[in-house]
């Protein structure tokens, strides 16, 4: 008898569990999904694999998860009017089966901090509360906290990030290739004085909290910078941390300077660790990975081996040319090996600007550090993007990654903004 009684008892307590699942989606599942049989066509470190938890989103730019496990997702151009896109796992497979969105806008910042999520159009910087289930309240009326910022036909998105003490910084890219006197134009020389840096080519920081800021509320944080797409804040030294898209055309602009190999590989793209005040030299230096410093640019005298003034700051790290770095995140999550703690990860989204060389990008590197400054080299994480090996042309390129976010169990996700995939990778070892 007490065996007939005890079974009854475990059935039911089976069935209670099942029932209490299927009815309240907070008791989903925590293991972690199913990878793809194939990585989801990716190329990763050993024990590491990787699935595909959206696609066909739109032009998928920036990223942040909830800490719920959902995604809100910034696009480039706005589908169906909206800009931004709110994911949902609502079975706990570990992919997104609710799509929503708002936001009609497009832009490429994204970030989420104290249950508030910040995003940029090309000009403007809005917030949105959220609620307890991490999904926002009011949808059509955001705060808007920084209007009427420059933009231009090139360099216009608008990258954010927060401190820890209530700032927002953003990047405020400069409308032009090397600030000549005729843009992109062979033989032409820089303008003196470059004032395209009065309201562009550089970081600016705002308070986060109050609202329709523009620049005469702002701070020039730092200037010399030419366009920064991935930022993030380092959390072991408390500073602010940049990718800079370098310059383009050294050959096509320069011929008697500089052959197309040159042109190919020159100027690194750069990682900088930027304090208040700083100027990385744009658009009168450019930083040679070869070389290992500052070289005048040529709009301003430079000859391929002068060296420039010694007030503009070097690189923190430097990566080969026109890769295109969209993508920054300090990586803090305890579900990848120990060597990944506190590093960086870099999305690079791939350029055209290595013709007649083969393009180069279109993966995630990643880059140890510890007490905030780089320990050694970097090495591609995540490869395969872009489906094939020969990049001759972006346009070749199945999709090219752009966005970097850290789940709440320490998954890494990956954005693409060709097919508006969205990928996540995770460990699978001990």
């Amino acid at each position: 008898m007490k065996t007939r009684l005890i079974i009854p008892l475990l059935t039911a307590g089976v069935f209670c569990s099942l029932y209490a699942f299927k009815n309240n989606p907070s008791d989903r599942s925590t293991d972690p999904p199913t990878t793809d049989a194939n990585n989801a066509g990716l190329k990763l470190p050993a024990e590491f694999g990787a699935l595909i938890v959206a696609d066909s989103i739109g032009k998928a730019r920036h990223i942040v998860v909830t800490k719920e496990g959902n995604l809100y997702v910034k696009l480039a151009k706005p589908v169906k009017e909206k800009g931004i896109i709110y994911l949902k796992d609502k079975n706990g497979d570990g992919r997104m089966d609710e799509h929503t969105g708002f936001g009609n806008y497009g832009g490429t910042g994204l970030y989420l901090k104290d249950n508030i999520l910040y995003a940029s159009s090309n000009d403007e910087v809005f917030s949105y509360k959220l609620n307890e289930s991490d999904e926002v309240l009011d949808q059509n009326n955001p705060s808007k906290l920084i209007t009427k910022l420059k933009k231009g036909r090139q360099h216009d998105t608008k990258s954010i990030v927060l401190d820890n003490s209530g700032n927002i910084y953003v990047n405020i890219g400069a409308y032009s290739n090397s600030c000549q006197e005729k843009d992109r134009t062979p033989g032409s020389p820089g303008i003196k004085g470059c004032p395209i840096l009065d309201s562009a080519g550089g970081i600016w920081q705002f308070k986060a909290n109050k609202l329709n800021q523009s620049y005469g509320d702002g701070v020039r944080y730092a200037t010399g910078i030419r366009n920064v797409v991935g930022l993030d804040w380092n959390q072991q030294n408390n500073s602010l941390f940049v990718m800079q898209h370098g310059r383009d055309q050294l050959n096509g602009l320069w011929p008697d300077l500089y052959d197309e190999k040159q042109s190919a590989l020159l100027p690194a793209e750069c990682l900088y660790m930027l304090k208040k005040g700083d100027n990385a030299g744009w658009p009168y230096v450019y930083y040679d990975q070869y070389q290992k410093k500052n070289i005048q640019a040529p709009e301003y005298g430079g000859d391929g081996k002068k060296e420039g003034s010694k007030e503009y700051i070097n690189p923190a790290l430097a990566f080969p040319g026109h890769l295109a770095p969209n993508g920054l995140l300090f990586y803090t999550g305890n579900q990848f090996p120990e060597k990944y703690r506190n590093g960086a990860f870099i999305a690079f989204h791939g350029s055209w600007n290595r013709t007649p060389e083969k393009q180069e990008g279109f993966y995630v590197v990643f880059a140890p550090f510890k007490d905030g400054q780089p320990t050694g080299e970097w090495e591609i994480f995540a490869d395969g993007f872009a489906g094939t090996d020969n990049v001759m042309s972006p346009r070749d390129a199945k999709h090219r990654p752009c966005g970097l976010a850290q789940g709440p169990d320490g998954s890494l996700y990956v954005t693409d903004d060709v097919k508006g995939t969205v990928y996540r990778i995770l460990y699978k070892g001990k």
